[in-house]
């Protein structure tokens, strides 16, 4: 969201990897017929670190995981795929989902979609006290947010236009704009929110 927003549990990009990582690095490696030294030029990851993940012996961040996935022309996803048949992807803890705070310290933004998307799509539990303000710098060209309003009563502006949302309504509108949400309630304001990016560009670019 935006960059003027004060963070609180800003999100790491370091994660738990599932215990068959290293093991599914070094299989695709070898399918390869790579070594580990190949890997490494083809990656820009020490060779050390790919050793030390192959053996489950330290957590790579997600930008690792993404650099070994390039080089061994796969996916994030394909990587951090678990052995047998896998129903459950993610189980975030309370304490382990990461939360965002607005400058006036009125305003919460618990992020409910996986890091992996961020760049196709976000989305988040918005949570707003009474006068509560959030602003955001604009998104990624054609991105187009959505909210749903669970409890309480906001203004929303993008651009210079200003539109009110009330319990129950749904409110779709530009956040390649500079924007902002105010809680004009007299109790907390609860919304779900969820962005697209480049819907719009998307949308021009099939017709």
């Amino acid at each position: 969201m935006s960059t003027r927003r004060g963070r609180k549990n800003a999100p790491s990009q370091d994660f738990d990897p599932t215990p068959s990582l290293g093991k599914t690095i070094q299989r695709l490696r070898k399918a390869y017929n790579m070594s580990l030294g190949d890997l490494s030029e083809q990656s820009g990851v020490a060779k050390s670190i790919i050793s030390q993940i192959e053996r489950n012996e330290t957590n790579p961040t997600l930008s690792t995981v993404y650099r070994l996935s390039r080089a061994l022309d796969t996916t994030i996803d394909e990587v951090l795929r678990t052995e047998g048949a896998q129903l459950f992807l993610e189980h975030q803890s309370k304490s382990g989902v990461p939360i965002l705070e607005s400058q006036d310290g009125l305003c919460r933004l618990a992020i409910a979609g996986p890091l992996n998307l961020v760049e196709q799509v976000q989305w988040y539990d918005f949570r707003a006290r009474p006068g509560g303000i959030l602003e955001s710098d604009p998104h990624p060209q054609g991105t187009v947010e959505h909210l749903y309003l669970l409890a309480g009563e906001l203004d929303v502006t993008t651009g210079e236009e200003t539109r009110r949302v009330k319990l129950g309504e749904t409110l779709r509108f530009r956040g390649d704009l500079p924007h902002k949400i105010v809680n004009v309630g007299e109790g907390e304001a609860h919304a779900t929110m969820v962005l697209v990016l480049r819907q719009l560009g998307s949308a021009d670019n099939s017709g």
